[in-house]
């Protein structure tokens, strides 16, 4: 089993840029599609996007296209989640997910999350 631990998030101001890692042990990712999803407080857990396991394909959600980029290093065994332009809508905590398949859902029991990191975004 993968276990997945979440750095890098922290307090930005509108505009800013953040980069936040998901380092992967227990298990090499290059067999695994990664991706990162986001809960703000009061509100569901929400898609931001995901890379698949050879890093070819990435997929976003409308929101943060354009703006949010994803990025893996096999090697290293771990995933990035590269921010630019926050915005306060963006203020979550930020969870890194792993899954054993490039495509299908996410919910599955062969389906890991990290704890997550906090980004605030301060206007």
């Amino acid at each position: 089993q993968v276990q997945l631990v979440e750095s890098g998030g922290g307090l930005v101001q509108v505009g800013d840029s953040l980069r936040l890692s998901c380092a992967a042990s227990g298990r090499t990712i290059s067999t695994y599609a990664m991706g990162w999803f986001r809960q703000a407080p009061g509100k569901e857990r929400e898609f931001v996007g995901y890379i698949t396991s050879s890093g070819a394909y990435t997929y976003y959600a409308d929101s943060v296209k354009g703006r949010f980029t994803i990025s893996r290093d096999n090697a290293m065994n771990t995933m990035y989640l590269q921010m630019n332009s926050l915005k306060p809508e963006d203020m979550a905590v930020y969870y890194c997910v792993a899954r054993p398949r490039n495509y299908g859902s996410w919910s599955g029991g062969d389906t890991t999350w990290g704890q997550g990191t906090q980004v605030t975004v301060a206007s």
